[in-house]
């Protein structure tokens, strides 16, 4: 093989890996450009949210007598870039966190910044390496609501493999209706955050949080 003919093949296996690593990023974590300032903890908070995909969703174990129960769910706050701060989970009954919320509604959601790549080599537990828990009540969504079709569109869109998830599992969308929220994301303590602070930043931080994205 010439000269050309390795110079072909390794710009053709570069371009491959550049497509793989897109497909990547778009079907696990939208990677972010910026980092929000640590002392606004409303656009740190949506930002978590916003740019993962994944997290711990913690209910009341109807089968462990009452016990604390997690387990790793994908969810979305929306379309890429849109996200509105409310989580929305794609669940069934035969997982434990559905039938457990059928049963009591209190919830908590745990996201951590580790996963969007920002944290560099920090540890997870590292206060500047920035985690939220959002708590409160975990609730099926009307099926024939214009809610669930925003939490369709919202959780396909990050996770296209969940529109051929099985029929016969019977999916249904759940949200997570917030009361209180637990944000860690410097040194010196959770940062106070109301949950209308959270869902109503200001204008100007907001169109900051839409553009961190690529």
């Amino acid at each position: 093989m010439g000269i050309k003919g390795l110079l072909y093949n390794f710009h053709l296996f570069s371009l491959v890996l550049l497509l793989v690593g897109f497909l990547g990023s778009v079907q696990g974590r939208l990677p972010s450009i910026k980092k929000p300032d640590p002392d606004d903890a409303a656009v740190t908070a949506r930002w978590l949210v916003s740019h993962n995909v994944w997290g711990v969703l913690n209910t009341i174990s109807s089968d462990l007598g009452g016990a604390p129960f997690g387990n790793v769910v994908s969810f979305s706050d929306g379309l890429p870039g849109k996200g509105v701060g409310i989580p929305f989970f794609y669940l069934t009954t035969l997982d434990p966190t559905a039938r457990n919320a059928m049963e009591d509604e209190r919830a908590s959601f745990t996201i951590s910044e580790y996963p969007i790549g920002t944290c560099g080599n920090k540890d997870p537990e590292n206060p500047s390496c920035a985690k939220i828990t959002l708590t409160g009540k975990l609730k099926v969504v009307d099926k024939k609501s214009k809610e669930a079709e925003f939490a369709k569109s919202a959780l396909f869109s990050k996770h296209m493999e969940m529109k051929d998830w099985p029929i016969d599992h019977d999916f249904q969308f759940f949200k997570l209706e917030i009361e209180s929220i637990f944000l860690i994301d410097w040194f010196g303590g959770p940062k106070p955050l109301t949950v209308e602070q959270y869902l109503h930043p200001k204008l100007n931080k907001l169109a900051f949080l839409m553009g961190a994205r690529i």
